[in-house]
């Protein structure tokens, strides 16, 4: 349920958990972070995460610039940053960004090798160090015509791989204002899920297509609302311990002038970036727990 008062709630979203579960991952002394998690006694944090998705954008100057702030900038210590980067600069960002912040491919293909030009895949991905990759973006999804089914066979190679997977999902103008909000996106996560062994491995991205690119945001409220709904399906389709500890992070016209709002929100776990990822605000996007 969510809390009538903003100011009360916790930012790094307690959750009570099972003793159990620290006992199976030997999780001793007083805090231990295990995949995106902070555990402590009986209770476990859900660390924020910021995905800044550059798509194709940049050049080698540019995007050393961009490397530059990274490198230099103050970053909240309890926020996991990852920089989504076009395929042909994955080996040059990853050799000159600090190790504290992760890399992504934008995309990749569902086998390993083979006659697929143009393609990239998870072996190519892992063999420039980087251990991330982006997929089901709503322009490859809506650009580039990638159906469910193709998404969730992306992912499980991906998984294969032990590459993680930023899993984006999210319904366009016409399906929310037409009722089926809920039942797109509820699709669209099956067809994750069902290609999902390991879920520490998975950050879900909950973005709203006509939010993208347009200066449109989804209020704080109608953010939540999403998110809370999402964790209660996979809590009811997967498992409660998934629901509880997936990071759902929200993409859609995220800018350092409304992302602390947005963070407040119980559920939103942090955010897939884009035009921002490009700008100096990103910093404050990143802090927007600070």
């Amino acid at each position: 349920m969510r809390s009538a008062n903003k100011s009360q709630r916790r930012r790094k979203r307690p959750l009570l958990f099972a003793r159990c579960l620290y006992q199976k991952h030997h999780l001793l002394g007083p805090c231990r972070r295990f995949s995106g998690i902070i555990y402590r006694p009986a209770i476990m944090y859900r660390i924020f995460f910021v995905g800044l998705n550059w798509k194709m954008n940049g050049d080698k100057k540019s995007l050393g610039d961009l490397i530059t702030t990274l490198n230099k900038a103050n970053l909240h210590e309890e926020t996991d940053v990852v920089c989504g980067v076009p395929a042909v600069y994955l080996d040059f960002v990853r050799s000159n960004l600090r190790a504290r912040i992760g890399v992504a491919a934008q995309n990749c293909y569902k086998v390993a090798k083979g006659a697929f030009t143009g393609e990239i895949s998870p072996a190519m991905i892992k063999d420039c160090d980087v251990e991330w990759v982006i997929l089901g973006h709503s322009e490859r999804r809506h650009v580039f015509g990638e159906s469910d089914e193709l998404i969730g066979q992306k992912v499980a190679h991906a998984q294969e791989s032990d590459l993680g997977g930023i899993a984006c999902i999210g319904e366009k103008l016409e399906e929310r204002e037409a009722g089926t909000t809920e039942e797109v996106v509820y699709a669209q996560t099956q067809a994750i899920a069902d290609n999902v062994k390991d879920w520490r491995n998975v950050v879900l991205a909950y973005e709203p297509v006509w939010a993208i690119g347009t200066g449109k945001t989804a209020s704080p409220e109608q953010a939540q609302e999403m998110h809370e709904k999402l964790r209660e399906w996979i809590r009811a389709n997967v498992s409660e311990a998934v629901g509880d500890h997936i990071r759902i992070i929200y993409g859609g016209s995220v800018t350092g002038a409304n992302c602390k709002e947005l963070a407040s929100e119980h559920d939103v776990d942090g955010f897939l970036v884009g035009g921002a990822s490009l700008k100096p605000e990103f910093v404050d996007i990143i802090n927007a727990l600070v």
